[in-house]
C-alpha cells in the first residue's frame, strides 16, 4: 500500500502556518484511517525563521507531523534538506508544498492519484483546466509566459508551470537526482525537473486550482532576472562550456546586491 510525506517549507511563516496544518494534518490523516493511505507524514522545515513559526509548530502535536529546523537557508534549502531527510525512511512518494493555502489538501491529493504511471506529478496554474483565483492581472500573465517560455527554451524541458508550488516524486526517482541538485533558492524544482527530464522519468503535469488570496512572498519583478541567470547557470553547467561557470560567476557577483 501507498505511503506518503508531504514537505512544507516554512520561513517566517506565523500568519499562515497554523492554517496550514488544520488543513493538511487531519485530511491526510484521515486518508489513513481510512485506509487510502498506509501512513503519511508532514514534515515542516523551518529555515532561518525569527518569528514565532517554530513555536507554533512545536505546539502543533500530532503523530503525523514532525518538524526539523535549519538557521539559514532559503526555500530551496529547505525542500532539499526535507528530500534527504525523508529519504532515510521508507515512504513510497515524497512531495513538497508551499506554506501558503494557494494549495488545497484536496488539490494537492489529486497529485497522488494521478501518480501511478508516472515518476512524478506536478501541478500547473498554466495548462488548459487550471483554475486561477483571483486570476493574475495581464502584466503578471505576460511575464509568466516569457518566463515559462525562457526556461522550455533554454532547457528543452516540456513543463508549462516549472514553479507552481505542488509536486510530488515517486522515491525511486527522487533519490537518482537529490545529490545532484546545486540550487538552493527559488529555482531549485526547475533544477530537479530538468535533472529527472534528462535521466528519463516521466512527469505529469495537470492542472490545478490555484488561491492566491494570501500574500506573496517573492517579488516577481525583483526576483525574475535572478532567476533567470540561474537557467542560463544551470544550461552552462549540463553543457561542453561547463568550465566557464566559475568565470560566469565571478561576473554575475559584481553585480548581484548584498543581502
Amino acid at each position: 500500500m501507498r505511503s506518503l510525506a508531504i514537505i512544507i517549507p516554512a520561513h517566517n511563516e506565523e500568519k499562515r502556518i497554523r492554517k496550514k496544518l488544520d488543513a493538511y494534518v487531519p485530511y491526510f490523516s484521515n486518508l489513513v484511517k481510512t485506509k487510502k493511505l498506509e501512513g503519511v507524514k508532514i514534515l515542516i522545515v523551518i529555515n532561518a525563521s525569527v518569528d514565532k513559526t517554530k513555536d507554533i509548530v512545536f505546539n502543533y502535536k500530532h503523530q503525523n507531523l514532525e518538524f526539523i529546523e535549519f538557521i539559514k537557508g532559503g526555500k530551496g534549502f529547505a525542500v532539499i534538506e526535507g528530500f534527504k531527510h525523508i529519504l532515510k525512511e521508507d515512504y513510497t512518494y515524497i512531495g513538497f508544498v508551499d506554506a501558503d493555502m494557494a494549495t488545497t489538501p484536496e488539490e494537492f491529493y489529486k497529485l497522488l492519484l494521478k501518480i501511478r504511471d508516472y515518476d512524478g506529478v506536478i501541478a500547473s496554474r498554466y495548462i488548459s483546466g487550471a483554475i486561477l483565483k483571483p486570476r493574475n492581472t495581464v502584466l503578471r500573465i505576460i511575464a509568466s509566459r516569457i518566463y515559462n517560455f525562457f526556461i522550455r527554451a533554454t532547457l528543452i524541458i516540456p513543463y508549462r508551470d516549472t514553479q507552481c508550488g505542488a509536486k510530488i516524486f515517486k522515491r525511486n526517482a527522487l533519490i537518482k537526482i537529490i545529490n545532484n541538485i546545486g540550487m538552493t533558492s527559488w529555482a531549485f524544482d526547475i533544477e530537479m525537473l530538468y535533472l529527472l527530464n534528462k535521466a528519463g522519468y516521466k512527469i505529469k503535469e495537470i492542472p490545478t486550482v490555484w488561491s492566491n488570496e494570501d500574500y506573496s512572498t517573492i517579488n516577481f519583478w525583483r526576483s525574475g532576472p535572478w532567476m533567470g541567470l540561474a537557467i542560463i547557470r544551470l544550461r552552462i553547467l549540463n553543457s561542453p562550456f561547463k568550465r566557464m561557470v566559475k568565470i560566469y560567476d565571478k561576473f554575475i557577483r559584481i553585480f548581484k546586491p548584498a543581502k
